[in-house]
Order: C-alpha cells, then structure tokens, then sequence
C-alpha cells in the first residue's frame, strides 16, 4: 500500500494483512517497493497492489510495477490494483495536450485490456478538488504543487471524459464478444457507430469528410470500408489512385480504414457493419442516367434493401455526373492481333485435321481444339482463347455434320444396289 501518510488511507488499511515491502538501496537512498517474492510465499488467494503503473526503483526484478503484477498473475494469485487513467500509453500525447505536462510513468494499454474486470471510481472535479485540498489525495504541499499545475478543473472534466469513454469502449467489445458467441445479428444501437463506403469515384472524399462532421457530431466511432470484388469489376489506374487517397484521407481524419474481399460489394458491406455493430452507413450518390441504374444495378439501392436496421445516408454528388474510371472484366482487354492470331490458331488445327478426319475417333479429334484453346489461354489472353473456344466448336459441329451427310448418303446407294 501506498499512503503517503494520509490519515483517511491508513485508517481504511487497518484490519489488514500488509505484507512489508523489501527495501532497495540506490544512490544511498533507500527505496521501499513491492516485495513479489514475499507475495509468492505468502501465496493468498488474493493480493491489493497500489499504483499499477509506479516505476520500480534501479536493480529491481522488473523496470515496472506491472511487470510484477504480470508475475503474481502468472503464479494464479488473483490481483486487485489502482491506475490513473493518464498513466495509459495511447492517451500519453493527448494528456500532454490537455494539461500541458508529459506524464513519464506510463503502461502499454494491453496490461488493463487483459482485466477480468475494470471499475470506475469518477468523482466530480469539484469535489475531487475539496479531497485535494483536505490532504485526502496528496500530503498538503504536494496538494497545493498538483491543483497548480495538474488538477485544475479544465483538466479533471477532460481527465474524467477520458476515464467513461476508456471504460465504455471496454464495455463495448464485452457487448460484441456477447453477440459473435451468441450468434446474434447486430446492430445493437447501445452506441453509434458509422461506416463509409469508398469507391474508385469522386464523390468518396465527399464522404470521408461528411462522415467525420457526423461522427464528431455523435461523438461515434467511425470506419472506412473499401471492398475488392474482383469478379465483379475493376478499377483503371484513375480509380485506384481515388480509393487511395479516399482511405489516406479517412486514417487522417481518424477513420479506422478497412479494406476487404468480397463477391458482392453491397453484401460484402453489410457483413462487415453487422460483424463491427455499425449503426450508420455512409454512401455515395453519383449522378448517372436511370437506364444504367437499370441494367448495371444500383450500390445505393442494395445497400438499402440489405441493411436491415441499420441507417442508410446517401451524400450526393453536387458536380454532376461524374461516371467513376471503372472498366467492367467483360471488355476486351487484348489487341486486335491477338485475336487474329486465335482465328489463324483455329484454322491451323482445322487444316491438320482435314486428312485425319474419319480415320480417328471424334473424340480425338476434340482433343486437337482443345489443346487449341488451352495454348491461345497461355499465350494470347483471356479474349482470344474465348473466340478460339467458340471457333472450335462450330468448326468441330461443321465436320461432324458433314461425316454424318455422307454416311447418310452411302447407306442410301448401298439400299438401292441391294
């Protein structure tokens, strides 16, 4: 226990067991700290240690306090401990910020996410000036030093808000952990939460900075979500470069970016909210004509069909159309000559099958154009071996409707000589 010789702590310790705290000498001074072998010895079922993020004095077992308590954990000795909650490392730089002090006595964020439990103990910068003042926090002269310089009441309501939205993201993920085990389909709107949907168009910058005036507004945490479905579509060198700067410009607004895979964009999308409990999706409404709406289907409308209860916001576009670079995976993607060269392919194999045909099995002769169409995918691409494909099969009907005229025609002369 730490007391620092205040008179209200040293009455609450009365009654219990206290173990002495081994003494470590540095610079000809002797400082008192956590002795982790007489807890280990003692072995309670349960051990209170004060000042979670205190820094051991030099020739210590561990540099940190909570580096023993990790010990006595690892030992199965339940633990109780007390942290300020400007002492976490990922809130160092905006306590610097707030108060105007660097705070060096931090711990990494994981030590308190590994808690079975975390309580709040919030008290109203008002009154937690009154206990400063009364000598119940720090001994009177360090009192007056701290209400200077640090527990001004600008800071305690930051350091305040800090403490409930540390503890309400814990109970966040506590309530999604509930709902993945349970098999529940989300959103539970206990808190907003926002997703934008980027696009290789335009019109997703618009949204990344609307989607940030709305989470600052619902003081919400908020993603940005690109998905890949390469079977579907793909981006030209223009669209990739404008989902790139969309997501670059959403991590430095302080968007959690995402990109995922999928086989469809809007369900994909959906999934995605559901699984990370989105209350609010963001998506663009590019401006094209209705007959392409029609025939090529709607991002937008999907979304609205699929998203359940989960809010849909559409941002439209104030420039106008403004078609997005994408090309569909249907275009061809070789040169003319290339497709030539698959007809000539076709013809090639067409020939060496002229003198062999009817004195091999068709299915043989099957085994030529494939073997055609297999060479084209190699070398020629996607496009060509398409048309050699098609060119081999009508070549293929050609001859063996031809076969079965002739056939036809023998077993005629033969029933007329007979």
């Amino acid at each position: 226990m730490e007391t620092h010789h205040r008179v209200e702590t040293e009455e609450l310790v009365k009654g219990l067991e206290v173990l002495p705290r081994k003494q470590v000498e540095y610079h000809n001074v002797v400082l008192p700290e956590l002795d982790v072998d007489a807890v280990h010895k003692r072995r309670p079922q349960l051990v209170l240690v004060d000042e979670f993020a205190h820094t051991n004095a030099p020739g210590s077992r561990h540099p940190k306090r909570y580096q023993d308590v990790e010990e006595i954990l690892a030992a199965g000795i339940d633990v109780y401990t007390t942290l300020n909650i400007q002492h976490l490392e990922s809130l160092n730089d905006v306590v610097a910020q707030v108060t105007g002090i660097i705070v060096t006595e931090t711990i990494p964020d994981g030590s308190i996410d590994q808690a079975s439990e975390i309580e709040v103990i919030d008290l109203p910068p008002d009154e937690l000036l009154i206990r400063l003042n009364e000598g119940k926090v720090y001994i009177p002269e360090q009192a007056a030093r701290a209400i200077h310089k640090f527990f001004r009441k600008g800071n305690l309501t930051a350091l305040r808000e800090m403490s409930l939205r540390r503890a309400a993201e814990r109970v966040d993920h506590q309530m999604r952990d509930y709902m993945e085990l349970s098999a529940i389909s989300g959103p539970w709107p206990a808190s907003e939460r926002l997703m934008i949907c980027i696009s290789g168009h335009p019109i997703s910058e618009r949204l990344v900075r609307a989607g940030r005036r709305l989470a600052d507004e619902l003081k919400a945490e908020w993603f940005a979500v690109h998905v890949q479905a390469l079977d579907r579509r793909r981006f030209s060198v223009e669209g990739g470069e404008n989902v790139a700067r969309a997501l670059r410009l959403a991590e430095d607004l302080g968007a959690k970016v995402r990109q995922v895979e999928g086989q469809n964009v809007s369900t994909t999308l959906v999934d995605f909210a559901r699984k990370n409990n989105v209350t609010k999706i963001i998506t663009g409404k590019p401006l094209r004509p209705r007959w392409k709406e029609i025939f090529s289907g709607s991002l937008t409308n999907e979304l609205i069909h699929l998203s359940g209860n989960i809010d849909v916001y559409v941002v439209s576009d104030p420039s106008g159309p403004l078609p997005a670079p994408i090309s569909s995976v249907l275009r061809p993607t070789s040169s003319w000559r290339r497709y030539a060269l698959s007809i000539l392919l076709v013809a090639l194999v067409t020939l060496v099958s002229l003198p062999i045909y009817g004195l091999i099995h068709s299915t043989n002769l099957v085994m030529l154009y494939l073997a055609a169409v297999v060479i084209s995918a190699i070398y020629l691409g996607r496009g060509p071996s398409l048309v050699v494909s098609i060119l081999s099969v009508l070549a293929f009907d050609f001859f063996s409707l031809n076969l079965a005229l002739r056939l036809t025609s023998q077993i005629q002369n033969i029933s007329l000589l007979s």
